[in-house]
């Protein structure tokens, strides 16, 4: 996600007006409604909505496409709340009494290892709630590879954390991934389906086999091309480990900086992986929830 500059949001914002109220009179788009009404710029705005200055109907909102509806109050607090929003190596994107859906930034563990304890986003998280307060826990419900960056959802309870897990393949509606890979992939568009088996010493690889492995499927399309590389979105049907960096392999285009699955170019000095987009609905409230990170400017860098 882009780095806005928040100190030059915060000397614009200098002069800031009392809290300001706004009234719904037809069914839109937040971030729509906030442009019209406040005189800020878009990327303001989303600062605004990111560090939850923006409430509808009491509540704190970061989606950007929550939908309003008529007769709601939206409120803008422009003084910045006492909660901190950006923790270490991650950052709140949206946080309700049940869940948080986190922004994981590259290099972070999604939870410790017996080699590594600290800077895991799951310890990160936990001491953020039991600042709250000390009887708060946090449960993960789905990880990310250390390399590979972007959104994650976490439970605030164990039966939050089995509502979504046992319900994963119908309550996600959307996972999409970002990748550069190595190459010009030939194809506009293409579905990836094998079976994943993951040897003795964890590496994971593709065969047609179904008795030997899981089955894993994945649908691709080509957003931007060079000679060198692509800018691919992949959809997974399946959720399986390292399923598209397996994938990508598969094809002949593995995703830059994965020596494990093949590349020989590392261009950006990171993983070329990002998880851009993540739809589901809520397990409590039924709300559809749908979240989408700006694209890494290192991706598009090498596309300019």
């Amino acid at each position: 996600m882009r780095n806005f500059n928040r100190e030059s949001l915060a000397q614009k914002s200098s002069n800031k007006p009392a809290d300001t109220k706004f009234n719904v009179t037809e069914e839109t788009e937040l971030l729509v409604f906030l442009l019209k009404k406040i005189n800020k710029s878009r990327n303001d705005v989303k600062v605004l909505l990111r560090d939850k200055h923006i409430f509808v109907e009491g509540r704190a909102v970061t989606q950007f496409n929550h939908i309003l509806k008529p007769g709601q109050v939206v409120e803008v607090k422009w003084k910045k709340g006492p909660e901190e929003q950006k923790q270490r190596g991650l950052s709140i994107v949206f946080e309700d009494q049940y869940l948080i859906v986190i922004e994981k930034q590259e290099g972070v563990l999604s939870i410790a290892t017996e080699k590594q304890k600290d800077n895991n986003a799951y310890s990160t998280l936990s001491n953020y709630v039991k600042k709250q307060s000390l009887g708060n826990r946090i449960f993960i419900v789905h990880r990310l590879d250390r390399e590979t960056s972007g959104l994650m959802i976490f439970a605030k309870s164990e039966r939050i954390q089995k509502l979504l897990q046992e319900s994963w393949n119908d309550t996600i509606e959307e996972r999409t991934y970002l990748a550069v890979t190595e190459g010009a992939v030939e194809k506009e568009e293409g579905t990836i389906v094998s079976y994943l088996v993951e040897s003795k010493a964890l590496i994971v690889y593709s065969t047609q086999n179904p008795d030997s492995g899981q089955k894993a499927v994945t649908h691709y399309e080509v957003l931007r091309r060079s000679s060198k590389y692509s800018l691919v979105k992949f959809n997974l049907e399946t959720g399986r480990k390292n399923q598209i960096r397996v994938h990508a392999k598969d094809i002949k285009h593995p995703i830059v900086g994965d020596a494990k699955y093949g590349a020989t170019s590392n261009p950006i000095n990171r993983l070329g992986l990002h998880a851009w987009v993540l739809s589901f609905k809520h397990p409590i409230t039924g709300e559809n929830l749908r979240f989408e990170t700006e694209v890494p400017a290192k991706f598009m860098r090498l596309f300019d």
